[in-house]
């Protein structure tokens, strides 16, 4: 075991733990420059023993070690230090580590081997990130706590001081409102980021989360569907196909209807699998039950459990018509791709049946909208390169390299040095992007 760190005064700990000193030195390479106290183990128990030492603020394991493995690992650190982020690192897609990591580890991400190092360094500090949002939002509470508490003692005669303290505690629930919108948006973008260990096992032109997202997304906003239900959904669109992560490269890149009988029995189990993956986690559970759904049919026709109209929630309902209208393009339906048009005809064909006739044509008004031209289906959003980019606008959509690695999250509002970063960015991966802003509010 040996231990190491960086930087005169490192403000984050991270520990890193393999049993071959060739991955650690690995990683020490791509984190040397970083603003990060290191620290190296290469075993559980050394590991257990630096965690108990350190305020560690974020675990990178592998999977496979002798003794303790990576998901025991990542299970024994959540019960000894919950607020500690836990990251899976392995060059095995097995679904039991899988599910062992995310049922006992509650591991905020999984990482495969190879490792790409913008990827790496992205998702540590995205950890981070949330890690900062969840203590902010406990130390707002127990702020709010206190305030309340000294509230009730104050005297009810003196409506001077109960005005002042009221006006207090306003503006505390307000930053708490605040904080609390932010970690929720910070689990719509961590399923997000954990959607892409899918898009790794297939070709490009069968990635299908991100679309269907965009496209459920889109038919919230139209139909004005509450913020709670919204983001269940868009959590259930990027992660929907879970449940496929165990299956072969062939069969998960082949078309549903031409599976054989085994297969097909495969095929079924997915939604309900997806679901199994999911239930531990609470605030995805309302999501896990969309994804369980999905796959039933209006006229009862469908799986894993044959219900019918409006026994299927609206969420599987919706995301139903998006998954089949992608899918359908992408050949993981027919063995022939259809294109837009085709797609939206085999919706309306087999509306009543396979969907819900009503949300049917609501769909399609959608999709010919959203389609026609994405960038200007919101009029308040404006299409920008990097160049023309401004302190002070909002990020009005995620922001994807092209790897499909996420950059920046929905709702960013940007500063100078974002910008500067994106540019420079681009000049490294000779790229360039189209940014979707929301404009800042002209000052009065």
């Amino acid at each position: 075991m040996s231990e190491a760190t960086i930087a005169a005064k490192p403000q984050q700990k991270i520990l890193l733990v393999d049993d071959e000193e060739a991955i650690l030195n690995s990683l020490r390479r791509v984190l040397r420059n970083q603003p990060y106290e290191l620290f190296f183990a290469q075993g559980g128990e050394d590991a257990l023993l630096l965690l108990e030492k350190h305020a560690i603020d974020v675990v990178v394991s592998d999977a496979r070690m002798p003794g303790m493995d990576g998901a025991t690992l990542l299970s024994e650190v959540n019960k000894r230090k919950p607020d500690c982020m836990t990251i899976l690192l392995t060059g095995y897609a097995e679904i039991n580590t899988i599910v062992k990591a995310i049922n006992e580890g509650q591991i905020y991400r999984y990482i495969s081997k190879p490792w790409n190092d913008e990827e790496l360094l992205m998702t540590l500090r995205q950890a981070l990130a949330m890690q900062h949002a969840e203590r902010e939002r406990r130390r707002l509470v127990v702020l709010t706590r206190r305030q309340n508490e000294a509230l009730r003692e104050l005297n009810e005669n003196l409506e001077a001081r109960v005005k002042d303290r009221t006006a207090e505690l306003q503006q505390t629930a307000d930053m708490l409102d605040l904080a609390y919108d932010e970690l929720q948006r910070s689990y719509v973008t961590s399923t997000e980021v954990f959607s892409m260990l899918i898009n790794q096992r297939l070709p490009r032109d069968k990635q299908t989360n991100q679309q269907v997202i965009l496209l459920v997304r889109a038919f919230c906003a139209n139909q004005h569907i509450d913020d709670h239900s919204s983001r269940d959904i868009a959590m259930a669109a990027a992660l929907y196909n879970i449940g496929k992560l165990s299956w072969s490269d062939e069969l998960i890149s082949s078309p549903s209807d031409l599976l054989y009988r085994n297969e097909r029995d495969t095929y079924r189990k997915y939604p309900a699998q997806s679901e199994s993956l999911l239930m531990a986690l609470e605030p995805l559970r309302d999501a896990a039950t969309l994804i369980r759904h999905h796959q039933e049919h209006w006229d009862g026709g469908g799986f894993p459990d044959h219900i019918k109209e409006q026994q299927i929630p609206f969420g599987a309902r919706l995301l139903k018509l998006a998954i089949d209208f992608v899918e359908l393009q992408c050949g993981l339906v027919l063995e022939r791709k259809m294109n837009r048009d085709e797609a939206l005809l085999f919706i309306r064909k087999y509306s009543g049946r396979l969907y819900d006739p009503e949300m049917v044509e609501l769909f399609i008004q959608v999709c010919a909208h959203l389609l026609a031209d994405i960038r200007i289906a919101d009029p308040a959003v404006k299409a920008l390169d990097t160049r023309h980019l401004e302190p002070g606008m909002i990020l009005a959509r995620n922001l994807q390299a092209e790897n499909g690695m996420l950059l920046l999250n929905e709702g960013k509002e940007l500063n100078r040095q974002l910008i500067d970063k994106l540019i420079a960015f681009e000049s490294i991966e000779a790229v360039r992007y189209t940014v979707f802003v929301v404009l800042p509010e002209p000052q009065p």
